[in-house]
């Protein structure tokens, strides 16, 4: 009889880990995944969109746990139709948020704004970096000339978009003020996201291995970029897909292939062929 593996929960990031750079599906993932959870192991995705957003990709493999969403901001069960759990920014938080909408106002160094609920969006002063963003990821969202036309209830993260020079100028004010009780992390050269502080996905990630009384040794994630760096930093089985930065593969444990081959299959296949166990095993031995 197979192994099972009731004791494991595996998170994957999407875009160059779950998907390949194409934003397809390698079939590899898709049979890994489905033989991981037919013997028992938990697996679900990790993401900083809505579940709205989220849906198309988490339907076409075959999870069985709720989501992290928003990058960690709330857990999202798709059998029950709710959010399970949530963490929403502060006054303080919302505060710098407008001020940031007044003092980069400026035509040539704007900033827009996306303000994220559980699933929806406000748009304020829409450029063509949040145009995009809400074209690919298929968002429900409302574009509104002003921050204050945002309900102050419920915000679950803040995305800035602007050009890389305004995005680094913005860095700069972030890193002088103190500190809004927010987390911030850079998700591509032109967008920079905001959560409530300490929240990020492996805090979502932590949140539902408590739920599932898994212990932190068996949760393994996987992800390709630097806004995946709390969460690999937060698990017991950090993994990179090949193609990420230097920086990234220095904190895993596991070092996976490039997400176009396929990379969310290795570490399911590791796992599953007892080497992950094997390998804990040694750590915890005297040396």
């Amino acid at each position: 009889m197979s192994k099972t593996f009731e004791n494991w929960l595996v998170v994957s990031d999407i875009d160059g880990t779950l998907n390949n750079k194409l934003r397809r599906l390698p079939k590899r993932n898709y049979d890994a995944i489905k033989k991981f959870t037919d013997l028992g192991g938990n697996f679900t995705l990790a993401s900083g969109r809505l579940q709205s957003s989220l849906e198309r990709n988490y339907n076409r493999i075959t999870p069985n746990q709720p989501a992290v969403v928003l990058n960690g901001a709330g857990l999202y069960d798709y059998n029950k139709r709710e959010m399970l759990w949530r963490n929403t920014i502060g006054v303080k938080g919302q505060d710098f948020v407008r001020r940031i909408a007044k003092e980069f106002n400026d035509i040539f160094k704007s900033v827009d704004i996306g303000v994220y609920f559980d699933d929806y969006v406000y748009v304020v002063k829409r450029g063509l970096f949040s145009q995009v963003t809400m074209y690919f990821d298929k968002a429900n969202h409302e574009c509104v000339k002003s921050i204050d036309d945002v309900p102050t209830q419920g915000w679950m993260k803040v995305i800035f978009w602007s050009n890389p020079v305004t995005i680094n100028r913005l860095r700069e004010v972030i890193n002088r003020l103190p500190n809004p009780d927010a987390n911030f992390m850079e998700s591509s050269l032109w967008s920079m996201e905001m959560l409530q502080k300490d929240t990020h996905k492996g805090v979502g990630i932590m949140k539902l291995a408590d739920m599932l009384k898994i212990e932190k040794s068996h949760v393994a994630a996987i992800g390709d970029y630097y806004n995946d760096w709390d969460m690999l930093k937060t698990v017991g089985l950090p993994a990179c897909a090949g193609q990420a930065p230097s920086a990234i593969h220095k904190i895993c444990k596991f070092e996976a292939c490039h997400c176009n081959k396929g990379c969310v299959a290795d570490l399911l296949e590791y796992i599953m062929s007892g080497r992950a166990e094997e390998d804990m095993a040694k750590e915890i031995l005297p040396k």
